[in-house]
This record gives C-alpha cells, structure tokens and sequence, in this order.
C-alpha cells in the first residue's frame, strides 16, 4: 500500500492545514507528492469552509525540494534525461499560482529544511512562520541549475536584489534567526511550539473578514507588478466594490456599537 504524501486536516475555525509526508527524505518532492499538493489547494482550499490555510512538513524538514532519486531513476529507466522544463510547466508553476491565487492567507510553518523548490514552496506562501531550527537554502547552483518554482519573482521581493544575488548565486544555508533578519520569514518560535504559534496566527486569520482578506491578498500581488498609478485604481475599484459588501456593514456596526464584529 502506497504511502500518502499530502495529509490534510480541516478543524472547526475553518483552518485547513496541509502537511508534506516523507519525513524519510525530508519531503521531498516527486510526482505523486506534487499531484496531491495541487489537488489539495485546488480542491479542499478553496471550500467556502476553509478561512486560512497553514503549509507545513511531517518529520525533521518542511520540504528538501525535488527528489533527485526520481530523476535518476527517470534516466535509468528511459535512458534519456527528464524534461525540466516540462515538470515544471506541469506541476511545479501551478502549484505556485494555486498558492498565490488563493483568495485567501497561506502560512508555511517552517519546521525544518527548505532547499531548493522546498525553499520556492515556503516562500510563495503568504506569511512564514520558522522554527529556530529551520534552514533555507537556495541550492539550484549547487546541482548547476537556476533558479524555479517561483524563486526568481518571490526572494528579491523579500529580501532585495543584493541579498537574492547573494542567497542565489552562492546557495549558502541561511537559519532561522538570519532569515528574520533579512526579512524572508516573519518570525522565528521554538521549534516545539511552531505548530501552536501558526495556529494562533491562523485563528485570527480565520475570524477576519474572508472576502477583505482575500482583496489584500489580491491587492498586494496586483502591486507586485503594476506600477503606482495602476496600484491607485486597482484599490479604487476594489473599494468600491467593498462598501457593498455585507463584511463592511457588520464592520461599520460594530465600530459603531463597541463590539467585536462577527464576520460569519
């Protein structure tokens, strides 16, 4: 019987955590892994039920990158090299998107490794919260390859172009408490307590107003890309929509009435 590679688990606020599964190779990426991820952001993510969505590993490591045993099995078996770019196109650059167009907040409990598309995984997410254990390493030109899964838009946004250059070009492992500071994780936590410090990050999440949140998500990768004035009209347009929208009634009432608002 084959082993699942995705676990993943719904509880009553609404938080849906995804868990990699192949703590024997740190979770490393292979074919069925990557069907499953997909699947389970494309599928169990966007139910109406699920508020915020929590990334994390089983075992000693988040996510050790692509399985190179597959690979060399893949050569082995057809005698002729893997598509890189194929795989990519396939499963990798999707599974990207499905994360970043979620409408709504991706955390990546960090609990260990994040190498190479692992590290690309972690830092697609929304926010990353890294146990004091963790490491982050951008280790493609250690293997004589460039950059993937995402890694080329998402760490200069992060952590800026020198620093990306630096992380990149020399793949050097960066922990925990140097990532805080370069600003690639938003905070670091005792390793024993990285799974009830995201989930109390993830319950204010999930009683925030879901349609709000997933317009900033929206919003801030509109930003990413656009230039000031386009930035300017998109919230323009959003806004207006917002102040139909039964989220700001309840928030506007409950300012009004010294309440906490109930956002269903």
């Amino acid at each position: 019987m084959s082993q699942v590679s995705v676990l993943t688990e719904r509880d009553t606020a609404g938080i849906l955590t995804i868990s990699l599964n192949r703590p024997a190779v740190f979770n490393a990426l292979n074919g069925p892994m990557l069907d499953e991820l997909l699947a389970a952001f494309e599928q169990e993510a966007v139910q109406p039920e699920v508020r915020c969505v929590i990334l994390t590993g089983v075992g000693r490591g988040f996510c050790a990158g692509q399985d190179l045993e597959e690979r060399r099995s893949f050569i082995e078996e057809s005698g002729t090299p893997p598509s890189l770019g194929q795989s990519l196109r396939q499963r990798y650059n999707p599974l990207i998107l499905a994360i970043r167009e979620l409408d709504k907040p991706v955390i990546g409990a960090i609990n260990g490794v994040a190498a190479g598309a692992g590290c690309s995984l972690a830092l697609a997410c929304d926010l990353r919260v890294a146990a004091d254990n963790a490491t982050f390493i951008e280790s493609f030109v250690r293997v004589g390859l460039g950059l993937d899964s995402g890694s080329s838009f998402t760490l200069p946004r992060l952590v800026g172009m020198a620093r990306a250059f630096e992380l990149a070009m020399l793949g050097d492992r960066l922990n925990a408490a140097t990532a805080e500071q370069y600003g690639l994780v938003n905070r670091v936590v005792p390793a024993p307590r990285l799974l009830a410090e995201t989930h109390a990050i993830a319950r204010q999440l999930a009683a925030a107003p879901p349609t709000a949140l997933g317009r900033i998500k929206r919003a801030l990768n509109f930003g990413l890309s656009h230039d000031l004035s386009a930035a300017l009209e998109y919230e323009a347009m959003e806004q207006e929509d917002a102040a139909r929208h039964p989220e700001y009634k309840e928030g506007l009432s409950a300012f009004f009435e010294k309440r906490p608002p109930n956002f269903g």
